[in-house]
């Protein structure tokens, strides 16, 4: 059963300055050897955590086509405990306040990931990930069993907003963040692959998601194939109240203030 909305008070989460990285994009703590202008992002999201160790996809692999291309990990990762083991002091320590993004799979492992990280310090929001199918009535079950002491954010693909989107609406869920769009190509054998789409061309969409969510009441967090300070802008006007930064952070000696300096002397 879902829980009283009424009874408790929704967790307010601001980020300043309102850029983050997606999750992902970075590792698992924010490295210095990764980004130099971390004081121009307002919060570190990690990599997928899931409660049981994930080994890397078989058939991992990149695909180009045109301008932008298909990524396909399995999102590994060495599991819940493994990841607490070994990072909570390197968060305690982090130059910028961390988000830990947690695949959420079932309403028990979830609730027991989150109930472990509302103890530990710097941590200021958890993000759900949902797999692709996952519906209204299960994204609503896993919702409810993470809400405790830290803030909730929704990582949602663009195709995943008119599903989920409806159950966040006076939610106590605090932000929704638009993450990278799903597809399929063909490999070099011709076996298809399902993965994650990174490019510009991907743009119009994430948009167009930022622009739904922000009309229905919700603090969006948009993102998806964000390379320009022209589509920073567009991001806020559509009505975003921060942005995600995914593949343009793996181009060698990005400057991200130049990216995103302007946009934040506007805010």
């Amino acid at each position: 059963m879902w829980l009283d909305e009424s009874a408790i008070q929704k967790q307010d989460l601001i980020i300043d300055p309102p850029y983050v990285n997606a999750a992902g994009s970075l590792g698992f703590y924010p490295e210095a050897s990764a980004v130099s202008d971390w004081h121009l992002l307002g919060a570190f999201i990690t990599n997928p955590v899931s409660l049981k160790a994930r080994k890397p996809a078989e058939n991992r692999v990149c695909i180009n086509f045109a301008d932008e291309f298909l990524l396909h990990t399995g999102l590994p990762n060495p599991g819940f405990l493994a990841v607490l083991k070994r990072y909570t002091q390197r968060w305690v320590r982090s130059p910028l306040p961390v988000i830990v993004h947690l695949i959420a799979e079932d309403v028990k492992g979830l609730a027991q990931m989150v109930r472990r990280l509302e103890v530990c310090e710097n941590i200021i929001a958890v993000e759900l990930g949902f797999a692709p199918d996952t519906s209204a009535d299960e994204a609503g079950r896993l919702m409810d069993s993470a809400f405790g002491e830290l803030p909730i954010i929704i990582s949602l693909s663009p195709y995943q907003v008119s599903t989920i989107a409806p159950v966040l609406v006076d939610s106590r869920v605090s932000m929704v963040r638009i993450c990278e769009a799903r597809g399929m190509l063909p490999d070099d054998n011709g076996k298809l692959v399902h993965g994650r789409l990174y490019g510009a061309g991907l743009f119009p969409t994430a948009l167009q998601a930022v622009h739904e969510l922000a009309a229905m009441g919700l603090s969006v967090i948009g993102g998806g194939g964000v390379y320009t300070n022209a589509q920073v802008k567009a991001l806020f006007q559509a009505g975003a109240a921060a942005v995600s930064l995914d593949a343009v952070l793996w181009l060698g000696g990005l400057n991200l203030d130049m990216l995103i300096g302007e946009s934040i002397k506007e805010q």
